[in-house]
């Protein structure tokens, strides 16, 4: 039985490797995306991982709304980490997420870091049209991270970075004394009125 595997530190291993690799995400600074892990139902169905951006569309960080009759400001939190503040915060849903096939927990990860905005100011990647997240299709867009998660294992010239992914959670409990992961409670924007 191995050590104690530290599940963020392996996922920021091949995120930065997947970054580095993939022409569609040489947008992205790694040291300003924040990786999580968050506790889901082990049920089939839901989702696998999700993405907070920390701005608002145009990457600004507070935006006015109106909320009834009264106007309000809404403001993203800051998080600093390492000395970088961050934009992104990336979780990953445990144990759902590890109980995919490799090949699906590559899309997941590819399908999160496609939502970050080309121009890397806090914002998401904006489609036209009513689904802005997804585009047209949301089966139109995890098939086109197939498409980009096929490209990238087939220029891998080392497998080992993925071993992690390889084997569901019981498989990983049977290879490692303890599982270790970073969890932050999920960013939430401050209310004030205007």
């Amino acid at each position: 039985m191995g050590g104690t595997l530290n599940l963020t530190a392996e996922l920021e291993r091949l995120i930065r490797d997947v970054i580095a690799r993939t022409p569609e995400f040489s947008h992205i600074v790694p040291e300003r995306l924040l990786v999580c892990v968050s506790s889901g139902r082990p049920s089939a169905g839901g989702s696998l991982a999700k993405i907070h951006p920390l701005r608002f569309e145009g990457g600004e960080k507070s935006v006015r709304r109106r909320r009834g009759r009264r106007a309000v400001t809404c403001t993203m939190p800051t998080i600093i980490h390492q000395g970088e503040e961050i934009l992104y915060v990336v979780y990953f849903l445990i144990p759902r997420f590890l109980e995919l096939p490799l090949r699906e927990k590559l899309i997941t990860i590819f399908h999160e870091l496609y939502h970050i905005s080309p121009a890397f100011d806090g914002d998401i990647r904006r489609f036209p049209g009513r689904n802005y997240a997804h585009g047209s299709s949301t089966k139109s867009y995890n098939h086109y991270m197939g498409q980009l998660s096929d490209v990238y294992l087939a220029q891998l010239p080392d497998r080992s970075l993925l071993s992690f992914l390889e084997g569901d959670m019981a498989e990983l409990r049977s290879r490692h004394r303890s599982i270790v992961a970073r969890r932050l409670q999920a960013p939430r924007i401050k209310v004030t009125p205007a």
